[in-house]
């Protein structure tokens, strides 16, 4: 059951810290100043959103999100978000694709090559369908948590400062709302491919209570460090590097190989949402699908990380939040319905 659980719990986190998220540009982009209680809501929000997700999935026992997403929005408004999660995961998909470049760029590599190698990563994972992702998530995720706690606790230590500084700012805390939507409808997706694979009610409470609270503390100890260096953020593409900006090259690399990782991790887990459910349409090899999916996503990765991240992110926090509230209200609707 634990162990299980974990899995479950690591495929999650590593749904959601990506590119955006890992980097800090996500979380700078929403939270910063007055945002404590905005996080702890969002550790609520998303562990009562993953907690639904999951029961759905397995309940219907599911291989792709559809049945899921039909639950959640109902049968009027699916073909609406069936479309909007798929251009949701190819969109951001295609971010973590120049989340990679912009972290090549780092070592003086071309912005081309840190595409390239990432395209190349994600088929030979897939050349062992699903396993090879919940395999890898289980390896790398504690590795990159704890590597970016390290990195923000040193931090933290070494500038002397108060993780509780700010805590009576509370004006930004509305921003758990689209921050949680934004983040929950790739869950939708991935977790709903998974579904059939899930056996117990007590591993999907270890996983959306334990991910809850690691993404809650990791967000709360990383925008308190994002603070302290605000005016710098303009400067750099990638908040993580600002961060870094005084430590060692040694510290910076493994961070960066953390940070592409993390890149990785949601990369994959977006292929996956997208391919398992556009593949009952094509009569295709599922690694076969997938280089298919990246040669289309290459060219769009032309518009920039940060861009991408200012426009879509915002926007897709909002168009989701009826999926948010569908899910919080689940427990009364469900029952009015039956």
């Amino acid at each position: 059951m634990w162990k299980s659980g974990f899995k479950w719990m690591f495929l999650i986190i590593g749904t959601t810290i990506g590119a955006g998220y890992a980097s800090g540009r996500e979380l700078w982009e929403f939270f910063g100043h007055g945002s404590g209680l905005a996080i702890v809501l969002f550790v609520l929000f998303f562990t009562v959103s993953c907690n639904v997700i999951m029961t759905i999935s397995h309940k219907k026992a599911t291989t792709e999100y559809r049945p899921v997403l039909k639950v959640i929005v109902g049968k009027k408004l699916l073909p609406i978000y069936d479309l909007m999660v798929l251009l949701y995961l190819y969109t951001t998909t295609v971010v973590m694709l120049s989340g990679s470049g912009a972290t090549g760029q780092a070592f003086n590599f071309s912005y081309s090559w840190g595409i390239a190698f990432i395209v190349i990563m994600l088929i030979i994972l897939f050349l062992r369908d699903i396993s090879g992702l919940l395999s890898i998530n289980q390896i790398i995720l504690p590795v990159l948590i704890i590597g970016l706690l390290y990195v923000l606790l040193s931090f933290t230590i070494d500038e002397k400062l108060d993780l509780f500084s700010h805590w009576r700012e509370q004006n930004n805390w509305t921003a758990a709302f689209p921050f949680t939507a934004l983040n929950i409808l790739p869950l939708i997706a991935v977790l709903g491919a998974v579904g059939n694979k899930v056996t117990s009610k007590k591993e999907i409470w270890v996983a959306s209570i334990g991910s809850g609270l690691i993404l809650g503390v990791v967000t709360y100890i990383y925008n308190n460090s994002l603070i302290q260096i605000a005016d710098e953020l303009l400067l750099y593409e990638i908040p993580l590097f600002a961060i870094l900006s005084n430590y060692p090259f040694n510290m910076v690399l493994f961070m960066s190989v953390l940070l592409w990782f993390a890149i990785f991790t949601t990369a994959a887990s977006g292929i996956l949402g997208i391919t398992t459910r556009i593949r009952d349409y094509f009569k295709l090899p599922f690694w076969l699908l997938v280089i298919l999916i990246l040669a289309t996503m290459i060219p769009l990765t032309t518009v920039g990380f940060s861009t991408l991240i200012s426009i879509l992110y915002p926007l897709y926090g909002l168009l989701n939040l009826y999926v948010l509230t569908r899910l919080l209200l689940f427990p009364i609707w469900n029952n009015m319905e039956k």
